[in-house]
């Protein structure tokens, strides 16, 4: 398979609704960054996250910005392989960039995903002097579901509070079509992992917007068929400003809820902006200024 038809079946795939994440991963460069794997952060086997840290000569400052990143799949699916994508991406740009597996339901619920969240959170700010990483430009970000556990960390300071942290720790948050407003609950497997439909009110993130809230970093496609734009995107940035808090919204026209995190790899970079907004976040002096 050349080059030229590997991007091709990756694109195919990833349009196609597909993961297309292994194609993607075989075509994005090796040689951008360094890797630790399988680090766990608590006692069971999917509590574990991989760290991407860029190399010394590439972008990088004394004291690199962090992302602790959450992919999607509903609650029930997912492998931190699968994304080397998005710390190539990241870690190539001078980012630390760690990616977190956590608890899938049926096994577990939305509580304890959300703890697996904050515990990996936890792990990221007791070992940032290891990683060599800035304590003050600490950023939370997810996809589809992972926009979800990003977002529950960085509103909702239970989470947190309970590992002796606070989401004013966080210097910003980065959400990618995600999940902040979606009761009543139609997906299957949503329903589920949230108890449909004994779900309670305060398990959606737009819920706990206040004025102490981090600044965030909202993107989403134009048309998606799985997270409505309007109602989370749009419907989170509007309870943002009100209380007053920095946020910024970027849509897309020609990605789909999937290629949206597909589009951070070099391979569909092309289709959308989505790497450099993310990196212009990070640097922005709202975002930075806003670890406390």
């Amino acid at each position: 398979m050349t080059r030229r038809t590997g991007l091709l079946a990756a694109a195919g795939a990833l349009l196609a609704g597909c993961s297309g994440t292994q194609a993607l991963n075989a075509l994005v460069a090796r040689d951008t960054y360094t890797s630790r794997g399988g680090i766990a952060y608590g006692t069971h086997p999917r509590q574990k996250l991989d760290v991407y840290k860029p190399l010394a000569s590439a972008h990088s400052t004394a004291t690199p910005p962090v992302v602790l990143f959450f992919y999607g799949g509903s609650w029930t699916r997912g492998e931190r392989a699968d994304y080397r994508f998005v710390g190539e991406s990241l870690a190539s740009q001078g980012v630390i960039t760690v990616v977190a597996d956590y608890r899938l339901s049926p096994e577990v619920r939305w509580r304890e995903i959300a703890q697996d969240s904050a515990l990996a959170a936890r792990w990221v700010f007791d070992n940032l002097n290891d990683m060599n990483g800035d304590p003050k430009r600490v950023f939370v970000m997810g996809h589809s579901a992972g926009g979800w556990n990003a977002a529950m960390l960085a509103l909702d300071a239970r989470w947190l509070n309970a590992q002796g942290l606070s989401p004013r720790r966080f210097a910003g948050w980065i959400g990618l079509a995600g999940a902040y407003d979606f009761l009543p609950i139609e997906n299957p497997e949503a329903q589920v992992a949230f108890n449909w439909p004994d779900t309670p009110p305060d398990s959606q993130p737009l819920r706990h917007v206040s004025k102490d809230s981090p600044p965030a970093l909202l993107i989403a496609p134009d048309s998606d068929k799985l997270v409505n734009p309007e109602r989370n995107t749009e419907g989170m940035a509007r309870a943002l400003r009100a209380q007053g808090v920095p946020v910024t919204v970027h849509r897309h026209s020609a990605i789909n809820h999937v290629t949206l995190a597909g589009s951070l790899a070099g391979p569909l970079r092309w289709l959308a902006p989505v790497r450099r907004e993310v990196l212009d976040f990070i640097a922005a002096p709202a975002a930075a200024g806003a670890a406390r």
